[in-house]
């Protein structure tokens, strides 16, 4: 009976557990589906799921999970990376459950050409140099890149097209991707990791730099977060074909994508990051602790004139304190690159006609750093006022501060209302039109984002030396607690309701007690009985437990200040986490002193 039973229990499994065919429903499951993209494809006509990733979908299977397959090759004609990113986003839409609900969210896993698919669809890249319409969901629970070339590789592709003129070190395609919001890639806050190779014989890049064909600061996912990226020896395809032919991986070389069991390491790394455990994070390397990655770096170099006009660069060079200089590969006179670098300050000299440049600045290891080299205003960050949040992202009505180098030639501040439009010889424009300004300085210039501002706008700064302009993301509401040091760490700037004095560890709140908080972010409002009320109601925890919201929205008389009155909860004591969570958007962790 039992061995009848554990059969019936199999056919269950793999009735709602199992690769769906493209275009038929998706069983429900208790976890979400998972979508496999394949990498590049020297013959498009032998593409498989099984070629690509072996029993990754039966380990899956196993695990309790649905697995689907994105082909790229399925997609007609001679697509760009761009057109790839836009039919993801057509098949993520088209999936729909048994019973007919669409599929909301997915979890992926992503190799090669198909990593930067998944993030052409995440930034909404278009064909057109800069330009970029994100959805307004990603419907991605998590990402995993494996063996991603984020920015590109260094050896020639054969068969040239536009995928591989693409898929090149140095491509404008790889730049843009890589600086599209504020500068840089946050992938639109998703959960991700990678798993990058470094089995290479070496011929690519230098031994244990390389799977043969990505070197690992191209496959690093340091520019989105440190400690996520985990290196196995393994080779970017399995060994016997063309990367063998060449030289650049062994004959009996395994591919880092190709799942032969539940046991090797590339498989663990999945099931460990997909079942939320944190047994990845001790499988294969950390990017930190590997000793090439963990002291170089990769650099990825464009030149601008002070107005922000893209200019084509005759030379770059990089030369670190210890006296090491590197002339930057220029295939284009676009984009200046090189895969490794000592990381640490360095100083940038670069030529393009009349433009001179010399900048110092610091390249982070284990990564590749994207830079613009400019004379004039260069923007870093545009954050919130309070404090630093992930994702990169503003809201209507927000306070922000923008970072960067020679914003303006003063350091000046806002005396009174109205807010001034421009402060010292600094405006800070919001799709070319100035905004309301409260302090400038060379460093730093805080703004109020108006509350017409949606979307993916452009927010640049324009001072006597010349203007530079960033993409950012508004969204509807991005909560940031002020703090009391202004760090935005440490304990919030938060009122004592009973006695209205700043609360401290001298004059501590207590349950049932009212507890003002001061923060920004909160979006759009609507004017009820004289108080503008966020449209959108957001939640506070205090030590994880909740605060009764009853007030949430402008701080009477101060513009981009918001104010919430939340009722302090039993159980706590001591400096506690304050937290303010708005729709999917969660605030910096701050502290309130609780008696």
């Amino acid at each position: 009976m039992y061995r009848y039973f554990i059969v019936g229990l199999m056919g269950v499994v793999s009735a709602w557990a199992q690769l769906i065919p493209a275009g038929q429903p998706v069983p429900k499951t208790v976890k979400l589906p998972v979508v496999f993209l394949n990498g590049y494809e020297y013959d498009c006509g032998s593409a498989s799921f099984s070629k690509a990733f072996g029993i990754a979908d039966q380990v899956l299977q196993a695990n309790g999970q649905v697995s689907l397959f994105f082909n790229y090759c399925s997609v007609s004609g001679s697509p760009s990376i761009e057109d790839l990113g836009v039919a993801f986003g057509a098949f993520l839409s088209s999936l729909r459950y048994s019973d007919g609900q669409p599929v909301d969210r997915v979890d992926i896993v992503a190799h090669s050409l198909g990593g930067l698919i998944v993030r052409s669809y995440l930034s909404g890249k278009v064909a057109a140099t800069g330009v970029f319409n994100p959805p307004a969901a990603t419907h991605i629970r998590k990402i995993i890149f494996v063996a991603t070339p984020h920015f590109g590789t260094g050896i020639g592709l054969p068969f040239g097209n536009t995928l591989t003129n693409e898929l090149s070190s140095g491509s404008r395609f790889l730049f843009d991707l890589a600086t599209w919001n504020q500068g840089t890639d946050d992938l639109r806050g998703v959960d991700a990791i990678a798993i990058i190779g470094n089995g290479g014989t070496g011929r690519a890049t230098t031994d244990g730099f390389d799977d043969g064909v990505i070197a690992l600061t191209s496959a690093s996912l340091g520019f989105y977060m440190p400690g996520r990226t985990r290196v196995v020896p393994f080779c970017h395809v399995d060994g016997g074909g063309l990367v063998s032919f060449a030289g650049y991986c062994s004959f009996n070389a395994l591919g880092i994508a190709v799942v032969r069991s539940a046991t090797q390491d590339p498989a663990r790394i999945i099931l460990s990051f997909l079942n939320d455990t944190a047994d990845w994070q001790n499988i294969g390397g950390a990017a930190e602790q590997n000793p090439l990655l963990s002291a170089n770096g990769g650099l990825y170099v464009t030149v601008r004139s002070a107005n922000d006009t893209s200019l084509q660069a005759d030379s770059i060079s990089a030369a670190s304190s210890s006296g090491k200089t590197k002339q930057l590969n220029l295939p284009s006179n676009d984009v200046g690159y090189t895969d490794m670098f000592p990381a640490g300050q360095l100083m940038f000299t670069a030529a393009a006609g009349a433009v001179h440049v010399t900048q110092p600045l610091m390249l982070p290891a284990g990564t590749v750093d994207p830079i613009v080299l400019k004379p004039g205003p260069t923007i870093a960050r545009v954050l919130p006022a309070a404090a630093s949040v992930f994702p990169l992202s503003v809201a209507p009505g927000m306070i922000v501060a923008v970072y960067g180098i020679s914003l303006a030639a003063q350091t000046a501040q806002v005396q009174g209302l109205p807010l001034p439009l421009q402060l010292s010889d600094a405006q800070v424009l919001l799709g070319g039109t100035p905004i309301a300004l409260f302090y400038a300085s060379s460093s730093q210039v805080n703004a109020l984002i108006p509350e017409s501002a949606s979307g993916l706008v452009k927010l640049g700064i324009h001072n006597a030396g010349g203007s530079h302009t960033v993409n950012v993301l508004v969204e509807a509401a991005v909560p940031a607690i002020f703090t009391q040091d202004q760090s935005g760490k440490g304990a919030a700037a938060a009122i004592n309701a009973k006695n209205n004095v700043l609360v401290t560890s001298g004059n501590p709140v207590h349950a049932g007690e009212y507890l003002e908080l001061f923060v920004t972010g909160l979006g759009l409002t609507m004017n009820r009985n004289g108080l503008d009320f966020a449209n959108q109601q957001p939640t506070v925890t205090i030590a994880g437990k909740d605060c009764p919201v009853t007030y949430a929205g402008r701080a009477p008389g101060f513009s981009g200040l918001d104010q919430i009155n939340c009722v302090v909860p039993a159980g706590v004591s001591g400096d506690a986490a304050i937290v303010v969570t708005s729709g999917s958007r969660i605030s910096n962790v701050a502290t309130v002193a609780v008696q």
